[in-house]
C-alpha cells in the first residue's frame, strides 16, 4: 500500500513538472504596452528573502588562477559595431600588488588568435595589441596593483549567425588557451534578431550573483548587456578588507582605495559564459576608481574591448553596435553629456545615421536611471535628462536600459514625466546581485522624499532636480503616491530576457533569482508603433 501510494505522488509530480516544461506562452495571455498604460503596480517586499550578499573569498576555486605561466586566462568575446566582426579579449601572467611591483612588459606575449567554422583546424588568424594597466595611490601604506597583459584582438570578415571556434595567446613561447567558440549576429536587417539578450545590472561578485548569472545561464542567451557597477573592486581598501558600504566603514581614506584583484576574480568567474557569450558593458560608478595624477575608470577602459572607434565616438564611455535588426546606444553617465559636449554631438550624428529600414527598433542604455521611483538615487541623474531626453524622443527610441537603483522597475511609455504613446520603456535592472544589497524604499511613501539638495549634478555642477510644476505632483519634488510613470516595481535580485520577435514586437521577462527556472517576475511584450510615432517627430509637448 505504502509502495502505491509512493508511486502515485511521483507520478503527480512528473505531471506537474511536464505540465510546467511544456505549457507554452501562447497558452496565457501576456500583455503588451498596446493594453497600457498600466495602473502602478507594487510587488510587496519578501522579507524572507533579503539575499545573500556577500562577496565570493579569495579561497573560491571559482576565481583562483588555475593556468600557468603566461596561458590565457579571463578570455572574454565582445562585439564590434556590425556582425562581421568580434573582439577577443584575455589576460596572460598574474597581477602583482604590493609596494614594490614592476609592470610586465606588454610586447614580451603575442596577441594572436586562431579562429574557423570547424574546431580543426582554425584556418584564419589575427593578431592584436596588448596592454598593462596600474592603479596607484601616492600615499604611504596603500599598496598599488598592476596587471597582467591584457589582450585585444578583432576578428574581422565573419558571417552573420554563424558558429566559429577559436584559440588566443601566444604559439611562440607556446602559451594557447582551450579551443572555444561563439556565435555571430545575425545581418542587420529588419527580420533577423538575436534570439535572447541578457540585460543586468549591478552584478558584482557575491552568492547572489552567482544565483543570476545560473539564472542567466539557463536562458540561454546569445548576448548579454551589462549596464554598469561590475566588480566592486572600490568596496575594498588596497590591502583587501571590504565593506557593504565603503564611505560608512572608511570614512578616513586619504583617496577612495580599490582593491584590484577583485577585477581578475570576477574575469575568471565569468570566464566559462564570457569565452562563449559576447557581453557589452558600459561604465557605473563603482568603475570611477580615482588613483593618482587623477586617472578615472582605468580597469573598466582597459579590461574590456569596446566598438567606440568602429561606431565613430572618440571615447570608450560612449558608443553603439548593431545586432541584428537592433541599434543599441550606450551612453556614458559619468562623461559630460551637454549639448556643446562631444557625447552630445556624436549622439546626434549616430542616431541621424540609423536606418530603421535595417534596423527598426532603437535601444538606449547608460548606468543611472531618470525614471526611477526608488529612494536610492532618487532623481540623480535629471542634468543628463534635461539635456539629452528630447533628442531620444526625436528619434524614437523604443527602450532604455539603466541600473544603478539595486531593484526592478519597468516603466509605461513617458516623456518628460508624462505619459506619451511615443515614449520609450524605462527598466530599471540593477538587481544582479552586489554587495551593497537590495534597495527597497520608494520616494513616494510617506516620510521617504529626499531633499532637492542631495541631487547634485556630479558632472556639470549645480543642480537640475527641482519641484515639480505641474501634472499630479505640482509643487513637491516627490509624488504622494507610485507615479503614473512607473508600471511595475519590486525588489529582489535577477535579471531580464530581451527577445525581438519582428520589427514591431519584442517579449520582455524578467527573472528573479528565488524563481523556478522557466517562471518570469514580470513579462510583457513591448510594441513599436512607427506609424503613429515617427523618428525625428517634433518635440513641443509635454513641458514641465
Amino acid at each position: 500500500m505504502a509502495k502505491s501510494v509512493s508511486m502515485l505522488v511521483v507520478a503527480l509530480v512528473v505531471l506537474f513538472v511536464l505540465k510546467l516544461t511544456c505549457s507554452s506562452r501562447d497558452d496565457i495571455h501576456i500583455p503588451t504596452t498596446l493594453d497600457g498604460p498600466f495602473k502602478p503596480f507594487t510587488k510587496p517586499l519578501d522579507k524572507s528573502f533579503r539575499g545573500n550578499a556577500i562577496d565570493l573569498p579569495p579561497t573560491d576555486p571559482r576565481v583562483q588562477r588555475t593556468v600557468q605561466g603566461f596561458e590565457p586566462e579571463q578570455v572574454s568575446v565582445s562585439l564590434s559595431s556590425t556582425y562581421d566582426s568580434v573582439w577577443i579579449s584575455w589576460i596572460t601572467g598574474d597581477f602583482q600588488i604590493g609596494d614594490n611591483i614592476q609592470a610586465l612588459d606588454p610586447k614580451s606575449v603575442a596577441s594572436f588568435v586562431q579562429y574557423g567554422m570547424l574546431r580543426f583546424p582554425l584556418i584564419h588568424q589575427a593578431t592584436g595589441y596588448s596592454q598593462v594597466y596600474s592603479q596607484l595611490y601616492p600615499f604611504e601604506g596603500l599598496k598599488n596593483y598592476t596587471s597582467g597583459i591584457i589582450h585585444h584582438v578583432r576578428l574581422r570578415g565573419l558571417k552573420p549567425n554563424t558558429l566559429y571556434y577559436y584559440q588566443c595567446g601566444d604559439p611562440s613561447i607556446p602559451a594557447m588557451s582551450d579551443i572555444y567558440y561563439f556565435r555571430t549576429m545575425p545581418d542587420s536587417n529588419h527580420r533577423s534578431y538575436p534570439s535572447r539578450i541578457a540585460i543586468v545590472g549591478d552584478l558584482g561578485l557575491t552568492y547572489n550573483t552567482t544565483s543570476t548569472v545560473s539564472h542567466m545561464i539557463s536562458n540561454h542567451p546569445n548576448l548579454i548587456l551589462l549596464v554598469g557597477d561590475v566588480s566592486y573592486a572600490n568596496l575594498y581598501l588596497t590591502n583587501g578588507t571590504g565593506a557593504d558600504c565603503y564611505s560608512c566603514s572608511f570614512p578616513q581614506t586619504p583617496i577612495h582605495e580599490t582593491y584590484q584583484p577583485r577585477w581578475d576574480y570576477w574575469g575568471r568567474f565569468m570566464q566559462p559564459l564570457l569565452s562563449k557569450v559576447p557581453i557589452m558593458v558600459v561604465e557605473g560608478n563603482h568603475e570611477y576608481e580615482e588613483q593618482a595624477e587623477n586617472k578615472t575608470f582605468v580597469a573598466y577602459s582597459s579590461r574590456f574591448a569596446f566598438p567606440y572607434k568602429e561606431s565613430g565616438s572618440p571615447s570608450t564611455f560612449y558608443y553603439s553596435f548593431n545586432a541584428g535588426g537592433i541599434h543599441f546606444i550606450m551612453l556614458g553617465a559619468y562623461i559630460s553629456y551637454d549639448k556643446s559636449g562631444e557625447q552630445y554631438k556624436w549622439l546626434k550624428r549616430d542616431l541621424a545615421k540609423v536606418d530603421r529600414e535595417v534596423t527598426p527598433w532603437l535601444v538606449a542604455t547608460w548606468h543611472p536611471p531618470w525614471y526611477s521611483t526608488y529612494t536610492a538615487h532618487y532623481r540623480e541623474a535629471e542634468c543628463m535628462r534635461v539635456a539629452m531626453e528630447e533628442l531620444l524622443y526625436q528619434y524614437n527610441v523604443d527602450i532604455v536600459f539603466n541600473g544603478h537603483v539595486h531593484a526592478y522597475e519597468r516603466s509605461n511609455r513617458v516623456y518628460n514625466y508624462t505619459l506619451d504613446p511615443c515614449g520609450p520603456v524605462y527598466i530599471t535592472i540593477g538587481d544582479g546581485g552586489n554587495r551593497e544589497k537590495m534597495a527597497i524604499t520608494h520616494a513616494d511613501e510617506d516620510g521617504n522624499c529626499p531633499k532637492s539638495s542631495s541631487t547634485p549634478d556630479k558632472i556639470l555642477g549645480g543642480f537640475c532636480a527641482f519641484n515639480f510644476t505641474s501634472g499630479p505632483a505640482a509643487g513637491k519634488f516627490c509624488w504622494d503616491r507610485q507615479p503614473d510613470y512607473s508600471a511595475y516595481r519590486e525588489s529582489s535580485f535577477g535579471h531580464g530576457i530581451l527577445e525581438v520577435k519582428n520589427e514591431t514586437h519584442a517579449l520582455w521577462t524578467w527573472h528573479r533569482n528565488q524563481d523556478l527556472y522557466n517562471s518570469a517576475g514580470d513579462i510583457i511584450y513591448i510594441v513599436r508603433q512607427p506609424e503613429m510615432c515617427p523618428a525625428e517627430a517634433k518635440v513641443n509637448k509635454n513641458k514641465l
